[in-house]
């Protein structure tokens, strides 16, 4: 198992860890939750809502028909029969709230199901395989992918299950309405043709009549909405990165240039916003008069025939009733088109981010240049290896080295040579180039950067990061803090702190070493791991491989020159009229190891 920093393993045989088959990504807020692990409590709750909802669609055509009797029998004067209309009211109307209710919980039951799903699917994608590190090194345009699993994924699922809702619901209410506007509004003769259903084909043409007006002045929407929304995260992403390089700002009184800076991001935002305004206020126009007047046309179209007698009271409120349920239905699109705009935007942002994963798996961002292997025998090996940049630019040409078992390698070159890329490619960090890395079978590697990360929670949990398969005790855990100078805090075990603003650099270094004491990995990789720490500290850390880390291979990137003095092999990357290539210009024998030791002291 290959452990590095960030506490994540080498690939495992989990579901997540697979490439997602073709075309998931794309439908991956759509069909994976009813048809993976949760499709019985997926399937079991839409057929609920469903039911639920065809249910109060009948219950709404018996007060409809309720409502012509009523209002018939008021015409008639009819007192005898009022506190009976009232009766079956009042049970009809606890029917409808109880359905009401019924679809409330099932349908927040379900976005809540499909939520929790959706950002546990591509939260694990995101976590596994250092996809989070990689997505960031190849992908600069998945922004804010944090933000894309917590909201994105919440406006994704929500919207989704309402829009099914009311999409259902309206047909089924259309359809219903529809054979009661055909039944009620009669036929009506205009220009010497008589039109069988009148109220039907008004209703018709009333309903296409708003829908092609909100199409028109709602399809623009759609992509202002998505635009609002990215540069709605491009302004948070600037926000988190001064948050995160706060110190440096700070030393750098850099707060100025940085509010510049924000407010032109917030400038995109409001600008995207005033478009967004304008859109939708134009929309308000057809959906506000479409309110207006749903309730009076009908009234209108009927007026005639109520004069004339031929239609009753009830028949008049009936269809006026029905003209209006089957308006609802026909301009769903009308009154949702804001927040189909809104669904989209965040589908098409959750999708990206679905697909750059997928990407990476299937080897489209990093070209599966260079492979990790299992290595033959108990040594790491680096066979033919050639690191390029992601536009194929080669940084370095060749590298082939054998490293023993419990040897100590010091790894230096200039300054940006690509030490620090050869020790993520020996990771598995970096894919770009050709050539294998092989690592012994059921070897533990783990990797110390120059800032260690430091977990939230308590000074137990940051040492223990990525947690021990069995738990230590306190005691075991105090050593670990004594041997690496950090016995002040053997007593804060358990305090929860920002224990990434309380420590210093040095401390947290150290806390690295601690960790190295708990894993205990065969094979470790330091990239500046010291560059904190005074000389003695260094000595002190150092020698850790003499004695509780005998045996495991190192391999380290540093420029102190006294870091020659705790190791057997010294290897360099140097420019060669062919490229980079790795050198060793001498080797650190056990003797010399001895006589530096011994000049620093005990």
């Amino acid at each position: 198992m290959l452990v590095d920093e960030t506490g994540l393993d080498a690939p495992r045989r989990d579901p997540l860890d697979r490439p997602p088959p073709p075309g998931e990504a794309g439908f991956l807020i759509a069909a994976g939750f009813w048809r993976g692990v949760t499709r019985r409590r997926a399937w079991w709750l839409t057929n609920l809502l469903v039911v639920a909802l065809l249910t109060n669609v009948g219950v709404q055509f018996a007060i409809n028909e309720w409502q012509g009797a009523f209002f018939d029998s008021l015409e008639k004067r009819q007192a005898d029969r009022f506190v009976w209309f009232v009766l079956v009211f009042a049970g009809l109307a606890l029917i409808s709230v109880a359905l009401g209710v019924a679809q409330v919980l099932t349908r927040m039951r379900l976005q809540i199901e499909w939520r929790r799903w959706l950002s546990r699917t591509l939260m694990g994608r995101w976590l596994r395989q250092r996809r989070f590190y990689r997505l960031g090194v190849v992908a600069a345009e998945i922004d804010s992918p944090e933000f894309r699993i917590a909201e994105d994924a919440r406006v994704s699922t929500e919207p989704v299950v309402d829009f099914t809702q009311g999409l259902l619901s309206a047909l089924a209410t259309g359809v219903v309405f529809l054979g009661v506007l055909w039944h009620t509004g009669g036929s009506r003769e205009v220009g010497g043709v008589t039109i069988p259903g009148f109220m039907v084909w008004a209703a018709l043409l009333w309903g296409a009549a708003m829908t092609s007006s909100t199409w028109v002045l709602g399809r623009p929407l759609i992509g202002r909405i998505r635009s609002r929304n990215a540069a709605e995260a491009g302004l948070r992403y600037d926000m988190s990165r001064v948050r995160e390089n706060a110190e440096s700002i700070a030393l750098l009184n850099g707060g100025e240039g940085e509010e510049t800076h924000l407010s032109l991001s917030l400038d995109a935002v409001i600008g995207a916003w005033f478009a967004v305004m304008q859109q939708q206020a134009r929309l308000t126009i057809i959906s506000s008069g479409n309110w207006v007047a749903s309730g009076v046309v009908p009234a209108l179209l009927m007026a005639p025939h109520f004069m004339a007698g031929t239609a009753s009271l009830g028949t008049l409120m009936q269809c006026v009733t029905a003209f209006v349920q089957v308006q609802f239905a026909l301009t769903w699109f009308v009154d949702n088109t804001p927040r189909i705009g809104e669904w989209l935007a965040s589908v098409s942002r959750v999708a990206a981010l679905a697909r750059a994963m997928a990407g990476l798996d299937s080897g489209v961002y990093e070209g599966g240049g260079i492979t990790v292997g299992a290595s033959p025998d108990d040594r790491l090996q680096l066979v033919d290896l050639a690191i390029t940049q992601h536009d194929g630019l080669v940084m370095i040409d060749r590298a082939d080295s054998v490293f023993e078992p419990g040897e100590h390698v010091w790894l230096t070159g200039a300054s940006g040579i690509g030490k620090s890329t050869l020790v993520r490619a020996i990771a598995g960090l970096w894919r770009w180039g050709r050539g294998r890395v092989l690592v012994p079978t059921g070897a533990q590697m783990m990797f110390l950067p120059q800032r260690p990360y430091m977990p939230l929670g308590t000074f137990r949990d940051i040492v223990c990061y990525p947690p021990p398969p069995v738990a230590m005790d306190d005691e075991a855990i105090r050593a670990v803090l004594a041997r690496c100078d950090l016995q002040q805090f053997a007593d804060r075990l358990d305090e929860r702190e920002r224990w990434d603003k309380v420590l210093s650099g040095g401390e947290q270094q150290r806390v690295g070493f601690a960790r190295l004491l708990i894993a205990r990995p065969d094979i470790v990789i330091m990239d500046e791991a010291t560059s904190a720490l005074d000389v003695d500290t260094q000595d002190r850390m150092m020698r850790l491989f003499d004695t509780e880390l005998r045996g495991a291979t190192l391999i380290s990137v540093g420029h102190r020159p006294e870091l020659a003095a705790f190791h057997t092999r010294h290897i360099t990357l140097a420019r060669t009229p062919r490229g980079v290539r790795i050198s060793e210009p001498r080797r650190l024998g056990p003797r010399r190891m001895f006589r530096a030791r011994s000049a620093a002291g005990p």
